[in-house]
């Protein structure tokens, strides 16, 4: 082995010769990689949709995609009304102007309800009436108490379109479940191509789709259905949304309060604020580690140098990424500020060295090419290693997850080149001062005193250091049992903003904003006539309002389906008798009545079966809450369903909560392989750099400390593995090795020096520890921007992650050198 890195050692000041030599030409190579990837940027694209959570061949999106293909979208946006004074005829007439502005402003909608317009089916004589509930608008206060009363006393209309207070109504929206996209993507004019839904080259979620939104050869993806056709984009759903807010903003008023929310709402959400904490987190994470850069070097270049080189990196990776058709997912936010925070580390490292031997010998050349020679091995294994904490991702269960892992691998490595190629040639053609060694200083700089300090009492309490850590690592264990998955958008929201509070409005008054479905398919045509699976399918409904939830309280706010219209319209034609508010036992009897709603004018049927009458549908409205404690509530509906229609057909549960609510599972598989991987990999290449199995597994020991104490600490506080905490572990496991190689590296070359252990630390701390520390601080400081988002996931997830960097610098200052005395026990008089 130390032949090998000799052998590379020597390869790196080579490269540093020819590099010094040909600086120009360097340049002007990184000139024109950097602009061919730049002018893809605009290829970029978002998703935010749960959707984009899954790879196509996930069994769970292709349900979900076959039923949104049959019945349209599921996600629907309310926009609820509240008022003390609905049943008035100002409120009325505020409602109709309402539900119209929103048909004829809003883009890309299909169907808007509301009271305006809800169904009202009716018997007069032989003759079925489906007709809307305001066709004959109220005229004075004695319509207006019968139109309350036919509206309070319906159940169709009941915790759906209206509260049970008669408080709050609704206006549901739904929109075009197929974009105005052409099928093969291609755009109609005035469309902007730019946020559309484009899915990724690495790990499919939302979609195989390119940024022209073309999807893979060979099948559906989650952007297009099994038939081609391209499903609602992300601008297009956003255009909804937005169009939506700023009808709502025009009418609300004192006694006209307008709450917008659905899932719809939910996704836009979540992509603005993607896209202003993305912006706001390289501008603040770009601040302070110019700050921190000049503090460390005190001259223009040190601070210049390496934010250019690591900038320059980012947006070739992200070229890369919009060229492979990755869009920016939930997770994937961090990557630009990431890339950032952890590419000025090799720099730092790199220029530490350089500065110092320049400003010792005064030769630009010859100091550039001992800093490589000596930085350019260490650098490439801490990048290696960080590389591989991220890529232990790509076999993640939750696709922008593993997205994140290659394409956050591949700008590691990407920046790995531009360090050692770019950084050198720049340094080379720009002008450069000398400054005072820090050999001639009067007195040694107070972080090098504080390091030796660190490292005289690391090497001679040695023992007190590994119990302590041992007693901290049981108890951070202990915490670790304690800990809860989690995955709610909502919940990541500010309570104070309005897609919060209206989804609680909503929940508390409406008894849910979300919804699941169930679909029974009887495999054969006019299946849905037979008397008994409509008994079922009644008997399930009743008993979904019975499930409760963890808390004891009703999971299930509302039901319906098939049944309710089938009822609806038998009581219609026994002269609206609430007696025969019941299915017919008769299955020809059924088929009529149907027939007879179908001949009505109404196209309410095709939003409960196919064409065929093969297949029907059951919405089951639910409260936003929490995917973990949706689970339950629907597994028990499975179960239920399974139970009661299973001998009549194919039954599947699906729904955007499903999603959701696999989700979960998706998280703790993708937990469980990332951690074991990067473990595995990381451990294994630690060994092989160092050379020893002994001490490559005893240099993890500071590495997965702070894993431990990180995850204990989350557990103890009840902060949740979520989206974005479950990143921290292997994050944070690839960098913090990053310290403990360098730490090691310099040691073994002092060690050979000396042969004494404890100078060897010494030595290792005073020309390393600096540049340690200082890359550990911007690390830290990177990551702690993220507490200044305005969703409390990316708050946790920059909390632990910066936490998890700060526990591993100590523990490579302090802990590491008490391990080097397990190995070298050396005599007392040392």
């Amino acid at each position: 082995m130390a032949i090998l890195r000799e052998r590379i050692e020597a390869r790196f000041t080579a490269m540093g010769h020819w590099i010094t030599s040909h600086p120009l030409l360097v340049l002007a190579l990184f000139i024109v990689l950097v602009a061919a990837l730049a002018t893809q940027a605009p290829r970029l694209t978002f998703d935010p949709s749960t959707e984009g959570f899954f790879r196509p061949s996930d069994p769970t999106i292709q349900h979900y995609n076959e039923f949104r293909e049959q019945f349209g979208r599921d996600e629907v946006i309310i926009i609820a009304v509240e008022s003390d004074h609905l049943f008035s005829l100002p409120m009325l007439k505020q409602l109709t102007a309402l539900h119209g502005a929103i048909e004829a402003e809003v883009p890309h909608v299909k169907e808007v309800t509301s009271m305006v317009n809800a169904r009202n089916t009716r018997g007069q004589r032989d003759e079925l009436i489906v007709e809307d509930l305001l066709e004959h608008p109220p005229r004075n206060d004695a319509d207006l108490a019968r139109l309350r009363e036919r509206v309070m006393s319906n159940p169709l209309y009941l915790n759906q379109l209206i509260s049970e207070d008669g408080r709050l109504t609704t206006m549901v929206v739904r929109t075009e479940t197929y974009s105005a996209q052409g099928g093969d993507g291609a755009e109609e004019p005035g469309l902007d191509n730019f946020d559309t839904n484009a899915g990724s080259g690495f790990a499919p979620a939302a979609g195989s789709a390119g940024a022209n939104g073309q999807g893979s050869a060979g099948g559906a993806d989650n952007t297009h259905s099994a038939s081609g056709r391209l499903y609602l984009t992300d601008a297009e759903n956003s255009a909804v949304v937005q169009g939506i807010e700023s009808v709502a903003a025009r009418f609300q008023g004192p006694d006209f309060t307008l709450h917008v929310a659905g899932s719809p709402a939910v996704t836009d959400f979540l992509k603005r604020h993607m896209q202003q904490d993305m912006r706001r987190f390289m501008l603040l994470a770009i601040l302070a580690i110019a700050i921190m850069l000049a503090l460390l070097f005190r001259r223009v270049s040190g601070v210049v140098l390496p934010l250019l080189t690591v900038l320059l990196s980012i947006v070739s990776t992200v070229g890369v990424m919009a060229l492979a058709g990755v869009a920016f997912k939930v997770p994937t936010t961090i990557l630009p500020s990431f890339l950032l925070a952890v590419g000025i580390g090799a720099s730092v490292h790199m220029l530490a060295i350089f500065y110092r031997r320049f400003d010792e010998q005064g030769d630009r050349r010859a100091s550039i090419v001992y800093a490589l020679g000596h930085s350019g091995l260490p650098i490439v294994m801490t990048s290696v290693t960080t590389a591989a904490g991220l890529a232990s991702f790509a076999t993640a269960a939750m696709a922008p997850v593993a997205d994140l892992g290659i394409v956050a691998a591949g700008g590691v490595m990407l920046s790995l080149v531009f360090t050692v190629a770019l950084l050198p040639a720049l340094i080379a053609l720009i002008p450069l001062r000398r400054h005072t060694p820090p050999a001639q200083r009067s007195k040694p700089p107070l972080l090098d005193r504080g390091l030796a300090a660190l490292g005289d009492f690391a090497t001679r309490h040695w023992k007190g250091v590994l119990i302590v850590t041992a007693v901290l690592v049981l108890g951070a264990l202990a915490g670790v049992t304690r800990l809860r998955f989690s995955h709610n958008p909502v919940g990541w929201f500010p309570q104070s903003s309005g897609v919060y509070r209206a989804t609680k409005v909503i929940d508390r008054d409406l008894k849910g904003s979300v919804t699941i479905e169930a679909v029974v398919d009887t495999g054969k045509e006019n299946g849905l006539y037979d008397p008994q699976l409509m008994a079922g399918l009644d008997e399930l409904g009743r008993y979904a309002l019975t499930i409760k939830n963890a808390d004891g309280q009703p999971a299930v706010g509302k039901v319906w389906s098939l049944v309710d219209l089938l009822k609806e319209i038998n009581q219609a034609l026994h002269e609206n008798d609430p007696a025969y508010y019941r299915i017919p036992t008769d299955r020809e009897l059924i088929a009529q009545e149907l027939l007879l709603f179908e001949n009505s004018g109404s196209d309410d049927l095709e939003d409960l079966v196919d064409s065929l009458f093969s297949k029907a549908r059951m919405t089951v409205k639910i409260p936003w809450d929490d995917a973990t404690k949706m689970v339950g509530t629907i597994d028990q509906l499975r179960t239920k369903a399974e139970s009661l229609l299973g001998a009549s057909g194919q039954v599947t549960v699906t729904g955007i909560t499903v999603l959701l609510a696999k989700s979960i599972d998706n998280l703790r598989s993708s937990m469980e392989s990332s951690y074991l991987i990067a473990l595995i990999v990381i451990s294994l290449l630690m060994i092989l750099l160092i050379g020893s199995v002994r001490i490559g597994l005893l240099s993890m020991v500071p590495n997965l400390a702070p894993i431990a104490l990180t995850l204990g600490f989350m557990g103890w506080v009840g902060i949740p593995m979520d989206a974005f905490t479950l990143l921290t572990g292997s994050i944070a496991l690839g960098l913090a090795v990053d310290d403990t190689i360098h730490f090691f590296h310099n040691f073994r070359r002092y060690h050979l020096a000396t042969g004494n252990a404890k100078a060897a630390v010494h030595a290792t701390l005073l020309s390393t520890g600096r540049a340690m520390v200082v890359t550990t601080l911007v690390l830290v400081a990177g990551f702690w921007l993220f507490m200044f988002a305005s969703m409390n996931n990316l708050f946790n997830f920059g909390l632990l992650t910066g936490l998890a960097l700060a526990i591993a610098l100590l523990a490579d200052l302090v802990v590491s050198p008490a391990l080097i005395m397990i190995i070298h026990r050396e005599p007392a008089r040392e």
